[in-house]
């Protein structure tokens, strides 16, 4: 199983709600207004742009466990949690 690494900003300019975006895989950003929301809407938008990719036959980011950012509250891994099937031949 592939893990990314999700990074949580939370700014004052955001009236409180968490901006999530994920270090190692380009395009994925997303928000929550409580930690528990942004943690489940960055786990949707991870699955959801790994099988956009899939779809349009191209690889997937590779993790990179060193990813980190400084001005993030926190870093936390993110498992994606989907399957990829083998195309069936003709």
């Amino acid at each position: 199983m592939l893990t990314y690494h999700a990074a949580f900003y939370k700014f004052e300019e955001d009236d409180g709600w968490y901006v999530v975006s994920v270090l190692d895989f380009p395009g994925v950003n997303t928000q929550g207004k409580t930690l528990r929301e942004a943690r489940l809407m960055v786990k949707d938008a991870l699955k959801l742009m790994a099988e956009s990719y899939l779809e349009e036959g191209r690889p997937l980011p590779r993790p990179n466990p060193k990813a980190f950012d400084s001005e993030a509250r926190r870093i936390e891994q993110i498992p994606l949690g989907i399957q990829v099937h083998a195309p069936v031949p003709a």
